[in-house]
């Protein structure tokens, strides 16, 4: 059992965990995740580390509720326990000195974006950080991200707080007014990723996604994460969950993204009608 030390919610349906996991914190590293399982039947989910600290033996989970398991893992608080952790999954991201660097965070992305910035920064790199949501209620960590970087510039699509637009609009800013950034790294949506990659190749700036967001098993046997990189299939749990973005077929991921849509719908309310029924029983 892995007791939860604390439990905040973060924005609307946005939720963060500090775990005791002294194992998985010894040996975690940015970029990488694991999977959890609420309880004995519960599913298995993968989440990306968003923090660690090897001396307290913690580290953090930042999740959105999308559906069943998520909504149950929020309602956890501290003192709770989860059952099961296995980790730290996947590789790595590649950190060493490239010289200025950009990352970028969109949404909840903005949690597995930050440990990479922190790593970045501690290798000497000059860190520019991009930050983004829809309204200034969803954002989170801007102070955790201003921490590890150089500069940040924070976006609301509705101008609510910061730059008014999406982060791609201000990577352009960036590129416009900075022609030597070495390298970018972007995390958030498919479809946030895909035009930020456009952005950056369009600047001939080399630029690392990460796939997590099509991952369910985390392992590799389920396949739900097979993705085409540069004309091959790879899975994104096992071979990444970072790829050249300029690589990944984003619209063979858009349409794979949506092909459950709808019965993804269905399960979701058969189970806000279950839950309704056992809290009103």
């Amino acid at each position: 059992m892995y007791p939860i030390l604390s439990a905040k919610n973060l924005a609307p349906n946005i939720y963060e965990f500090v775990v005791k996991a002294p194992l998985i914190a010894r040996n975690a590293k940015a970029g990488q995740f694991v999977i959890l399982r609420i309880h004995e039947k519960g599913e298995r989910i993968p989440l990306t580390i968003a923090d660690y600290n090897r001396e307290e033996g913690t580290i953090t989970l930042v999740f959105q509720v999308v559906g069943k398991t998520t909504d149950e893992l929020s309602t956890l608080k501290a003192g709770d326990s989860i059952k099961d952790f296995v980790g730290p999954l996947g590789n790595p991201s590649e950190i060493k000195n490239f010289g200025k660097v950009m990352v970028v965070g969109g949404g909840v992305g903005i949690a597995p974006v930050y440990p990479i910035a922190r790593a970045l920064k501690e290798a000497g790199n000059e860190v520019i950080g991009i930050i983004g949501s829809r309204t200034a209620e969803l954002l989170f960590w801007e102070d955790k991200m201003k921490d590890v970087c150089d500069s940040l510039i924070v976006c609301t699509d509705d101008g609510s707080k910061g730059f008014k637009g999406f982060v791609t609009q201000a990577m352009e800013k960036v590129f416009n007014e900075n022609s030597d950034v070495k390298r970018c790294w972007a995390i958030g949506p498919l479809i946030m990723m895909k035009f930020a990659t456009q952005v950056a190749k369009k600047y001939n700036v080399p630029i690392i996604v990460s796939l997590n967001t099509i991952m369910v098993d985390g392992t590799g046997m389920c396949g739900a994460c097979r993705c085409s990189v540069g004309g091959k299939t790879y899975f994104a749990c096992s071979h990444g969950p970072e790829f050249d973005g300029t690589l990944v077929d984003f619209d063979e991921l858009l349409k794979r993204a949506d092909r459950f849509k709808e019965e993804e719908r269905i399960a979701w309310e058969r189970y806000k009608k279950m839950k309704g029924g056992a809290q009103d029983g």
